[in-house]
């Protein structure tokens, strides 16, 4: 490899490097230790050396130095991992260089020329990489020595590597964490002691900062049951963070591909960079904070101050811009945040060059002025060009950008709607919200309830007035108090949609909603039968879902959702959550907030595994421990609060609150987001703290639950009785104390609102390893529980078993995007189905498993076997089907074993044209327009018939005899003889067992020309050429095989013979060489530790 040329030292350097090779400009050194006559006492030191240091040396143990005769300074400019590569450097230099450098006159000249010609290499070895790294000569030193100790294949992509200590139970070793898109490598070597890590990312259970007596603070790594520890990192929280993406990011792409087809920004893992993740780290931290769509990307953010009109102060904090939004966050602890869509912006003002300020002018005769903005003339800039408003002249501030400032809010409350900027809605699609329809106010009625319920809209109209209304509201504070003190059943829908950003998905997506009806009308899939199902279980007791219009409009909003989002489709607790939605918000407005709240707010809840669900159980499991430790003590299985609280997080309380309480929790939740539920629920533990500690089971624990959640009123709902919801189970209310739920969510947010959502969402990612793990895990469990009735593997022995095919599908996924097996696993799918193997993946790993190790024509008689194994004929083979082909092989009698043979041999195993049948294979289902790409098209129509069909026919099935075989023809015949002579090359017994397969080949053939003489005495015969055939020998046999079976297909017409199991069985069994050669016992256990080494080396090798 060509180096940028340093400058070295080489006084001392004699110790440690011995010269090989010299002429007067270039000098060819090995380090000392390494090659002939390495080892010893020195080559421990040197290598301890080397790797403590980071020397390129410990991988790269050649070098080429440049020197100039009349110069004592030497230039490094090559190194080598082998001798051949750095002769093969010398050489170039020898034939390239050494003639030219004759004509320089001085050493300067001669040093420069060599310098230009050494950068000139590198960079035309530059052009061919994929990515720029910010330094590129370390970055290639360290690339070096990851392909060198770990030996993954050259598609493995280095993100970037750290100096490390790895603790190895109490001691510590000290060398090189490398970080790769699939792997979590470290090194050391440390007197002759070397140790060598790889992880694969998708094997994690465990990521997280720990720190005890004895290690202060480390990064801790659990996987395959064991506990690794890496500390003494210089910047930690980066380390942390970087390998927290790539394990996030490799759960996306191999176990959670829904959540992984919304980040194009990771598509490709070849070009995954260090950078690269920390941007989208930021633009995911980003994009949550101020609930933006998944398209924005954090582009530039500036500090500045921000004038708060309603403050009269200036608030420092940070800007944020998008492709779309331009953003505010306060850092003085305000709370403080306002965003600014790019469409409401009309102008962008500079009012004073030298105050480093400008004006953001948005509609409605609102303004921000920002100062003390360190770049403020590229922001004005770049602003302008993204609104696409002309640059116009510097000035002071004008009266009308003042007034403007002075004037927040606009007069005309009208101005509102151009907030939402959407169009006519279709005339099927309904324009009010329900409950505005069964439950319009009564402007008349003065009770306590309705007046206070007027107070609460002056209060937010007073708040409205202040902090500004719409898209460009301030949030602070004040906004969360009136929050927690209950959201104005008028205003109810207006502030969901601002809160939940819906309101911006809402105006740039104009008519969308309206086409997405028309398009799904009619349409009919498992999910549209699942929401007829459920459509008159949504909120039954309210007279809006009693009616043709609140079903329909569930029905549409429902309906288009599946329609837009196949992957989700239709999932229980939709239907409840959409029916409170459709009661304050308009249809349109519902359905972008179902979106929101599916694709943004609660990510992976409404799927089959119910990921996001279980992970946010998993966080309430640790703020349980955390906050009331009283309960920990009494209950230390937790596992009871996540059944119970399931619900809660599914529909956000309202299945088991009363719907007039409940909305008062999706009203925080929309502004705090799932950090209100955890809030909420933790508040509900700690009011029925002593009751939960008393109880002796946990169906008395459910009990108590009920009771408390049956006790929950809303004593401010303006909603006549024959709205809201009777208590479930508990008609005695007068005997049973009530809470109300404002009070409750106060005591949340007094008790528990110190919880940061920062932290909420390094727990879910913390957790979410653990979650996917076990739900593998579980199905490993089940996959082996069903297997193990069909072989005679242990448990043991099919848990490596299941390891093995597992890891050989992610080997064909880790390094593309386009693998066939990537692209048809579905977790949907029966457990089974969920990881299988296309031809070449199973190939490889029936290599690595053969019982024959001899056999010659391995890609044939794989074919075969595949073709065998491939009951429905998709190209693809799962576990359970390879298992039991092995199982057959490994310690199945001679007979089965045999019967496998023959039945190799026979359609479909055995087919003529094998080159043509392999690359059908390996082209096989490759493209993503085939009807199996996924069998379940986006949780569309799945062809139950076919499942039926399939399982009676697994129950109906009898087991094979010999008797059922077909008869195998001569063309069969002569192929399966040349496969016996493949399987016997290289065996130590070879020529013995050679000599059997021909005695039993010449029996065969005279049996059954006896045969046919006595059935055709008649007919003429000819012994001749059934005497050659008998006494054909392994030399005559071509161990291709097509063109032989092409030549004997004329003479099949004339002679019409063939064979039966029976006569193939009898035969074999009198040749003793033979049995005992299919009898021997296979070490299993040896094979697959072997084959375990070797899997990944196999991948590296080719």
């Amino acid at each position: 490899m060509w180096l940028k040329p340093e400058e070295i030292l080489l006084k001392n350097a004699f110790k440690l490097w011995v010269t090989e090779k010299d002429n007067e400009y270039f000098v060819l050194q090995r380090r000392r230790g390494y090659g002939e006559g390495g080892g010893g006492l020195t080559g421990l030191l040197v290598g301890t050396l080397d790797t403590v240091l980071d020397s390129t040396s410990k991988v790269a143990p050649y070098r080429i130095l440049h020197h100039t005769p009349d110069s004592q300074v030497y230039w490094s400019i090559a190194c080598g991992v082998t001798r051949e590569e750095i002769v093969q450097h010398w050489d170039w230099l020898q034939q390239n260089i050494m003639r030219t450098l004759s004509v320089f006159d001085s050493s300067e000249d001669i040093t420069s020329f060599v310098q230009g010609k050494i950068r000139g290499l590198i960079a035309e070895e530059g052009k061919s990489s994929l990515v720029l790294e910010e330094d590129p000569e370390k970055f290639r030193e360290a690339h070096l020595r990851f392909e060198k100790w770990f030996e993954l294949p050259t598609e493995e992509k280095l993100v970037t590597y750290y100096s490390c200590s790895y603790w190895r139970g109490k001691v510590p070793c000290q060398g090189w964490l490398y970080l790769s898109t699939n792997f979590l490598c470290f090194y050391s070597y440390l007197l002759g002691s070397e140790v060598k890590l790889v992880i694969s990312w998708d094997e994690i259970w465990r990521l997280e900062k720990t720190s005890n007596v004895i290690l202060t603070e480390s990064i801790h790594v659990l996987a395959h049951g064991e506990d690794h520890y890496f500390s003494m990192l210089l910047h930690l929280n980066e380390t942390f963070v970087i390998m927290e993406q790539l394990a996030d990011y490799s759960i996306k792409r191999l176990f959670d591909k829904e959540a992984f087809q919304r980040e194009p920004a990771l598509s490709d893992p070849l070009q995954i960079t260090k950078r690269g993740l920390e941007a989208h780290a930021k633009s995911e931290q980003f994009r949550t904070f101020f609930r933006l769509p998944k398209e924005e990307n954090l582009l530039e953010v500036h500090e500045s101050f921000l004038w708060v009109p309603f403050s009269h102060f200036n608030t420092l904090g940070k800007i944020c811009l998008s492709e779309n939004y331009l953003c505010f966050a306060s850092q003085d602890g305000s709370q403080c945040h306002v965003i600014i869509p790019m469409r409401e912006v009309v102008n962008v003002e500079k009012p004073d060059s030298g105050s480093r300020a400008l004006t953001v002018c948005v509609r409605g005769k609102r303004a921000l002025r920002f100062s003390e903005v360190r770049d403020f003339q590229r922001l004005a800039n770049t602003l302008r060009s993204r609104c696409g408003i002309s640059a116009s002249p510097q000035h002071s501030a004008s009266s009308e950008v003042m007034y403007f400032i002075t004037c927040f809010i606009c007069d005309n409350p009208e101005d509102v709607t151009l907030m939402v900027g959407q169009k006519d809605s279709s005339k099927a699609v309904s324009t009010e919200a329900l409950m505005t329809v069964f439950h319009p106010q009564d402007v008349e009625n003065l009770d306590p309830k309705m007046l206070k319920e007027k107070m609460k809209e002056q209060s937010w109209n007073i708040h409205f007035s202040e902090y500004g209304r719409g898209t460009s509201m301030f949030f602070t504070r004040k906004t969360r108090d009136l929050i927690v003190r209950g959201v104005p059943e008028a205003l109810r829908g207006e502030l969901w949609m601002l809160f939940s950003g819906a309101v911006n998905d809402m105006a740039t997506h104009p008519g969308y909603y309206t086409e997405l009806v028309e398009q799904s009308l009619g349409t009919s899939t498992l999910a549209t039968d699942e929401i007829e199902r459920d459509l008159h279980r949504s909120l039954p007791e309210h007279p809006a879902f009693q009616s043709d219009t609140g079903i329909s409009a569930l029905r549409r909003v429902l309906t288009a959702y599946a329609y837009r989002n196949p992957k989700i489709g239709y999932c229980q607790a939709m239907n409840i959550l959409t029916s409170v939605l459709l009661l304050y918000a308009k249809e349109e407005e519902a359905f972008w907030l179902l979106v929101a709240v599916c694709e943004r707010m609660l990510p992976d809840y409404f799927n089959r595994r119910i990921i996001g669900a279980l992970v946010d159980q998993a966080v309430f499991e640790d703020l349980i421990r955390e906050h009331l430790p009283q309960l920990v003590e009494h209950m230390t299985d937790l596992s009871f609060f996540s059944s119970v609280s399931l619900s809660w997080f599914l529909t956000l309380f309202i299945s088991v609150l009363p719907i007039e309480s409940a909305v008062n929790v999706v009203d925080c939740f929309f502004y705090d987001g799932i950090k209100a539920i955890l809030q909420l629920g933790l508040a509900v533990l700690d009011y029925n703290m002593e009751a939960l500690i008393s109880c002796h089971d946990d169906a008395e624990a459910v009990t108590i639950l009920n009771k408390f959640f049956d006790s929950v009123t809303n004593k401010d709902s303006p909603l006549p009785p024959t709205v809201q919801q009777a208590s479930v189970g508990n008609n005695d209310k007068a005997s049973h104390f009530n809470v109300d739920i404002s009070e409750l969510i106060r005591e949340a947010y007094e008790k528990y609102g110190n919880i940061r959502s920062e932290e909420v969402e390094s727990s879910r990612k913390r957790n979410k390893l653990h979650v996917i793990q076990t739900l593998e895990d579980t199905t490993k469990q089940n996959v082996i529980r069903v297997v193990s009735q069909e072989v005679k593997f242990s448990a043991s022995q099919l848990d490596e078993l299941y390891n093995l095919f597992k890891r050989q599908h992610f080997l064909s996924c880790y390094w593309t995007m386009k693998s066939p097996a990537l692209l048809h696993h579905d977790p949907s799918l029966a457990y089974l189905e969920q990881y299988q193997l296309g031809f070449q993946q199973f190939s490889v790993l029936f290599s690595l498993l053969e019982p024959w190790a001899f056999c010659t024509s391995k890609s044939t008689l794989s074919l075969w076997i595949f073709r065998l194994i491939d009951e429905n004929q998709d190209g693809l083979v799962n576990f359970k089907e390879f298992c039991c082909a092995l199982d057959t092989l490994y310690s199945g009698s001679f007979t089965n074993k045999l019967k496998f043979l023959f039945k190799l041999h026979l359609p479909p195993g055995e087919s003529i044209d094998q080159g043509n049948e392999i690359m059908c294979y390996l082209e096989l289902r490759v493209s993503p327009n085939t009807d199996l790409c996924v069998k379940l098209t986006g949780r569309g129509k799945v062809d139950l018939q076919a499942y039926l069909k399939q399982w009676q026919n697994e129950i109906l099935k009898k087991e094979e005899t010999i008797k059922d075989l077909p008869r195998i023809n001569q063309t069969q015949f002569i192929q399966f003889s040349k496969t016996l002579y493949n399987i016997f090359h290289g065996n130590p017994e070879e020529e013995s067992l050679y000599r059997a397969v021909a005695h039993v080949t010449s029996l065969l053939l005279r049996m059954e020309e006896v045969g046919r003489r006595l059935q055709e005495p008649s007919s003429p015969t000819k012994p001749e050429s059934s005497t050659e055939e008998a006494s054909t020998t392994p030399e005559t046999f071509d161990t291709s095989g097509s063109h032989n079976s092409q030549d004997a297909a004329p003479d099949l017409s004339e002679l019409e013979w063939s064979f039966s199991f029976e006569q193939v069985l009898a035969s074999l069994l009198n040749e003793p060489a033979l049995v005992s050669f299919f009898e021997r016992p296979v070490d299993v256990h040896a094979k697959l530790g072997q084959a375990k080494v070797a899997q990944l080396k196999l991948k590296a090798n080719k």
